[in-house]
């Protein structure tokens, strides 16, 4: 069994590498966030979308070769937006962020073989949410819309990872928060969109089983914390907009950043501010 200092090198390698991995994984978002929303295919080779010449294996190193083409193509010089290095550069502070809370959380796994197993899958679900949230939440910003395309296999996956993380811990109470996080969150969600049609997208209603089952598998106080943060976020980002005479009160907001925003919130901080409420109206 590693020591605690040597099982601390040991996370602090692996988080790193994690981190590394983020980078090559932002890579590919930036192909899913330019084409996705398009409909066109994920399989052919990057190009510049420019003059369509393919970008060669040393002109797609994360961040690096951004940098060192100036933020411009090889061939006919057409700038690249910045925010090709800032989602991969983003990515890659993500998952490392994310590998540090789950070590944080739980510990570094060194049981039985189930529990590396349940521990490993629970941090690909995750980074997956994370992946998936980060090109979520730039095509919302950019085309006010969440696809299908993404939500709804991240769903299924994230789903069945964490489900099967909780049934290889032996924590049925955990998978039971799971499930019942993603339905809670989809059934509050829809029943807005139906009392409100139009302060709720169809996307929205999507993502939020999404949202819910990675809440509901941290705790159920993490599904009010995440759910009511995104909202606060929402609300706070529109009062903003109309303070700043930007927009009105039926301005259209794209509201997919802000909840996965608040699921983060309350990932990371829900058990810690449920608590600190509880303590304020004398019930903790």
């Amino acid at each position: 069994i590693p020591t605690k200092h040597q099982l601390s090198s040991l996370a602090i390698l692996g988080i790193a590498g994690i981190g590394v991995f983020g980078l090559l994984i932002g890579s590919f978002l930036n192909v899913v966030i330019w084409r996705v929303p398009r409909g066109e295919s994920l399989m052919p080779a990057s190009h510049c979308p420019h003059c369509d010449a393919a970008i060669r294996p040393w002109q797609n190193v994360p961040v690096l070769s951004w940098l060192a083409l100036r933020g411009r193509c090889a061939g006919c010089r057409g700038k690249i937006s910045a925010r090709y290095p800032l989602v991969e550069l983003g990515t890659g502070v993500a998952f490392a962020l994310v590998a540090a809370w789950l070590v944080w959380a739980t510990g570094f796994p060194t049981g039985s073989g189930a529990e590396i197993a349940s521990w490993w899958l629970a941090l690909a679900a995750l980074l997956w949410f994370a992946a998936a949230g980060i090109a979520l939440a730039a095509i919302d910003l950019e085309h006010r819309r969440l696809p299908d395309a993404i939500v709804l296999p991240s769903l299924g996956v994230v789903t069945v990872l964490l489900a099967a993380s909780a049934a290889l811990a032996g924590d049925w109470l955990r998978l039971g928060q799971t499930l019942g996080g993603g339905a809670a969150l989809f059934a509050g969600y829809l029943l807005i969109a139906i009392v409100y049609p139009a302060g709720m997208g169809g996307g929205d209603v999507k993502l939020a089983p999404l949202v819910g089952v990675v809440l509901g598998w941290v705790g159920w106080s993490a599904v009010v914390v995440g759910a009511f943060a995104g909202f606060l976020l929402g609300a706070l980002w529109g009062v903003a907009l109309m303070l700043l005479r930007r927009g009105g009160r039926k301005t259209a907001l794209p509201f997919g950043p802000f909840m996965l925003l608040g699921a983060w919130i309350g990932i990371v901080g829900g058990g810690a501010v449920a608590s600190w409420y509880l303590r304020l109206v004398g019930l903790g």
